[in-house]
């Protein structure tokens, strides 16, 4: 066991440092190249952000795993030639997505691509889907069931990695998590080949979701590239926790450890989520791959939650998940109860929670109020260690670039708030008041004039005139008539 550990945290160092090193090349490359991805109405972002960010990982992910490989050869003299099927779906997975990022491709094309790369890495592998361990009284099964099932999943999996992706460090952070749990299951099962594949998938996300986090002109977004490898990568831990070929030892050797509970808890969140989103898709007569806002985390934002929160909100819940089908082994639950709890208890967190706000939200309740401001507390960008933390990580941004000058910066305000007459100060209060409604379900007046950075003395004028307009919703006002709470009409 002490082999293995030190084989994985060689692969975990690997993959973090090689991520470090090329994060600002590719960064400066998505830069010069214009490979960015444009705010529109559905996005949260305000200002193009680069895409190529899943490429980092990717890279790091790489690195660590060859490191690791090379590394077994020789403390175990072995090979695993295995771990290529993953990587090599995933390499079509990461032009896939990259093609999808930078000119678009339709839903069914994607979904195509999906299928086709499924299949190939259960041939390739001679692996799929096809034993429930014992769960309902099924052990193995034919392939005839278990391809089919297999592919379905596996589809399922990238796209809901894929539509959580939406909010800053949430795809990454969850499935950074997701990685060190299947490492510790591999781990303990002494899987070799795949806790490196984890570990090192782990550990390249780490660099990345610092920056996507707490950056500033070092952020990129992991883009459609990064999500559908880390969703193959999972597809993958799935595959080989529940193939009767490979299985598990020491999870399958224990009788009252249910690993499609335990799979399903690992991946409860974004699994429970878009079952949610599209089913109401298609209760409304839209097709289940229609964009929306309709996420947990869009609940969240509209709520005025910061995007750090919303992470570390939706990163608790999964792990809530993980820890009750976790005491449900410790109290030697039967193995069909283990997975009726992860669905009961799944369901209610994430389905819950996302009904909870949206009630509040749509019917602008006194919790709502009260939640609105309070939610304030949750935005740490104008705090001293969160500056003091962008101005270092964006350092060798601006070192490399320089700082805009007088006319870039011009130029900037121009694009973003259409106006030529840059030297108005009312035209940039203007836009300062609606980017900071923009977004949520109802704001605090009194916090639009201490965070919006707009003058504090045009804000309740502003507010009247949009209100005037149409524009702007007033929710509740004071006893003189001035308004407290206000949200965009």
């Amino acid at each position: 066991m002490l082999k293995i550990i030190v084989l994985v945290i060689i692969s975990a160092i690997a993959s973090l440092m090689a991520v470090n090193w090329i994060y600002f090349k590719i960064l400066r490359i998505a830069k010069e190249k214009n490979i960015v991805d444009n705010p529109d109405a559905r996005k949260l972002q305000k200002t193009p952000v680069p895409i190529l960010g899943g490429l980092a990982v990717f890279f790091g992910m790489v690195v660590g795993v060859f490191v690791g490989i090379t590394s077994q050869a020789v403390l175990f003299s072995s090979q695993s030639g295995i771990v290529m099927v993953p990587i090599c779906a995933m390499i079509l997975m990461l032009f896939i997505g990259f093609v999808d990022d930078t000119v678009g491709l339709s839903p069914t094309i994607r979904l195509i691509i999906e299928v086709i790369t499924m299949l190939g890495m259960i041939y390739g592998a001679g692996a799929c889907i096809d034993t429930f361990h014992g769960v309902w009284g099924i052990e193995a099964f034919s392939w005839r069931i278990g391809v089919p099932l297999t592919v379905f999943i596996g589809v399922g999996i990238i796209n809901s990695i894929n539509m959580v992706d939406g909010v800053n460090g949430l795809s990454s952070g969850l499935c950074m998590v997701y990685s060190l749990l299947f490492g510790v299951v591999f781990l303990r099962s002494h899987d070799r080949s795949n806790a490196i594949l984890a570990f090192s998938m782990a550990f390249a996300i780490i660099p990345f979701f610092v920056h996507n986090v707490f950056g500033k002109r070092s952020r990129m977004f992991i883009g459609d590239a990064g999500t559908m490898i880390m969703g193959v990568l999972l597809t993958w831990f799935t595959i080989c926790m529940l193939h009767s070929k490979y299985g598990i030892g020491y999870y399958a050797s224990t009788v009252k450890v249910n690993l499609i509970a335990l799979a399903l808890a690992i991946m409860s969140v974004p699994v429970a989520d878009t079952l949610r989103v599209m089913a109401q898709r298609m209760i409304n007569g839209k097709s289940p791959f229609s964009p929306d806002k309709t996420h947990l985390h869009h609940a969240f934002i509209r709520a005025g939650i910061s995007h750090f929160v919303t992470t570390l909100c939706e990163i608790l819940i999964n792990l809530t998940v993980v820890a009750v089908w976790g005491f449900s082994v410790l109290l030697n639950a039967d193995i069909e109860l283990q997975l009726y709890l992860v669905i009961v208890v799944g369901i209610v967190l994430v389905w819950g929670t996302y009904l909870f706000l949206e009630y509040n939200i749509r019917h602008h309740t006194k919790l709502m109020h009260k939640l609105a401001h309070a939610s304030t507390m949750t935005h740490f960008e104008q705090k001293a260690w969160w500056r003091r933390l962008q101005q270092k990580l964006d350092q060798p941004e601006l070192s490399a670039t320089g700082n805009m000058n007088e006319t870039q910066t011009t130029e900037h305000l121009v694009r973003r708030f259409g106006h030529q007459d840059i030297s108005s100060d009312r035209n940039v209060d203007v836009q300062k008041v609606y980017d900071y409604l923009r977004g949520k379900a109802e704001v605090h007046v009194a916090d639009i004039i201490r965070r919006s950075g707009a003058n504090p003395n045009s804000v309740q004028d502003i507010i009247a005139e949009g209100a005037k307009d149409g524009t702007i919703k007033v929710l509740l006002r004071n006893k003189n008539g001035a308004a407290t709470i206000v949200c965009i009409d």
